[in-house]
């Protein structure tokens, strides 16, 4: 009887102790940081634990967004999953399914009555809020474009790559496809290192150099290029990699 007593009051401490919401302090809270900083300066998974309110005994609210961004690669993956599927899960229920659901139609909506409502690129930080969270926890390398307007308003974000990121692979006209058809000025490539060290390979400040050229040639500028790590990134265009004449 005492062992067993001993043995639910460690699983009870165990549970307490689980990272949860509200044991982070006031500032990092992802709704305290809302209020203070506004919804635009919260990474994807912050403003999805804000919708999902609560995780679970084994995930904070905080995991359960980054893992479904990562699972779904991102919002539009989330957007085109179904209810049902939603619900099988962990740490979803039919509640949380609809939260999350009506979240995403509302912005659906939002962009389409109001194209201007899009989100703008001035710095390295913004595209990293946008994608550091799902694509820090990928395990494959992926290799995306951030596709922005004449205003850097984003119109879409395309993954490109899968697998090794790599000269030898990439092709050009893979990567400026989409910018090519949406008359898209510009553009930010992204890619992640499964490793969780974003420091860039010479590969990577080669692949850089390539795409900057193709860019000139084909009038659209690529205005950064972005390694993501665990929770990092870094910008080869502040470093001064692969960028210039």
């Amino acid at each position: 009887m005492g062992s067993s007593r001993s043995s639910h009051d460690s699983i009870d401490k165990g549970l307490e102790y689980r990272p949860r919401m509200r044991d982070l302090p006031s500032p990092e809270r992802p709704r305290e940081r809302l209020r203070e900083k506004g919804a635009a300066a919260l990474s994807t998974a912050e403003l999805l634990a804000i919708v999902l309110r609560v995780g679970s005994a084994e995930e904070s609210v905080l995991d359960l967004g980054a893992r479904l961004l990562a699972r779904y690669q991102g919002l539009p993956g989330l957007a085109q999953a179904s209810f049902e599927e939603l619900c099988q899960e962990r740490g979803l229920g039919g509640a949380k399914v609809a939260q999350l659901k009506a979240s995403l139609e509302l912005g659906r909506r939002l962009l389409a009555a109001q194209p201007e409502a899009r989100p703008t690129v001035t710095s390295p930080e913004d595209v990293a809020n946008l994608l550091l969270a799902e694509m820090g926890l990928l395990e494959q390398e992926e290799l995306r474009v951030v596709n922005l307007n004449s205003k850097n308003q984003v119109m879409g974000i395309s993954q490109v790559y899968r697998g090794s990121v790599n000269t030898s692979l990439i092709r050009v006209a893979e990567v400026f496809r989409e910018a090519v058809r949406a008359n898209c000025p510009a553009l930010v490539v992204v890619h992640n290192h499964p490793s969780g060290d974003p420091t860039p390979s010479a590969e990577d400040v080669e692949v850089t150099r390539q795409l900057q050229k193709a860019g000139e040639a084909l009038d659209i500028e690529v205005l950064d290029h972005l390694v993501i790590g665990r929770q990092r990134y870094v910008s080869l265009k502040e470093r001064g990699l692969g960028f210039g004449p």
